[in-house]
């Protein structure tokens, strides 16, 4: 748990700032799962409070003073479910990787090899989704590992296309075309 939380965190502080809902909602993930390493590793506490920073000047600048509309906060909850939905589909997509490779006595490190990734680092970013697999790669550890394409591939939309197709349909008011938004944020 410790890597992806590492990995997802410096991405974060690279970047110095949250720029949408979903990106918020990450970076609370992170937060809450650094407060229960930081008992093992106080290391990470100077991290951790500069990730504080970053959520409250997110939160400073588009919560504190900004008007909560309705719009708003609804973006907001589909962010914290999806931001949710990607967690745990990645989580165990990385259980199902690493399961498969045991079973066939690999080493993540040389299925790196095989997808052509040599950097371990790299290699472990996209087994914690940190970064995306190409299509390529998914389609090699589904051949190589047995592992199907629904348990490989997340299905997530963003929370303004959802909503951008929540207001699309409803105003085609189609009876026949009817759809709910936790049907387009299951993953």
């Amino acid at each position: 748990m410790k890597m992806d939380v590492q990995i997802g965190l410096k991405k974060i502080l690279q970047k110095g700032f949250l720029s949408s809902e979903l990106e918020f909602e990450r970076a609370s993930i992170i937060n809450r799962k650094l407060r229960v390493l930081i008992k093992k590793h106080p290391e990470l506490a100077e991290e951790r409070n500069q990730l504080h920073d970053i959520i409250m000047a997110y939160e400073d600048k588009h919560w504190v003073n900004a008007e909560i509309t309705e719009q708003l906060v609804e973006e907001n909850d589909l962010a914290e479910q999806i931001a949710e939905c990607e967690n745990k589909f990645y989580q165990h997509r990385k259980q199902s990787v690493k399961l498969k490779l045991k079973e066939k006595g690999l080493t993540q490190k040389q299925l790196g090899i095989i997808l052509g990734h040599t950097s371990e680092t790299y290699m472990s970013e996209l087994i914690n989704g940190i970064n995306p697999f190409t299509l390529n790669d998914l389609i090699l550890i589904h051949k190589l590992l047995g592992i199907s394409m629904e348990q490989l591939v997340p299905t997530t939309l963003s929370a303004q296309t959802i909503i951008k197709v929540k207001n699309t349909i409803a105003k085609l008011n189609n009876p026949k075309l009817q759809i709910k938004i936790e049907d387009l944020v299951e993953v």
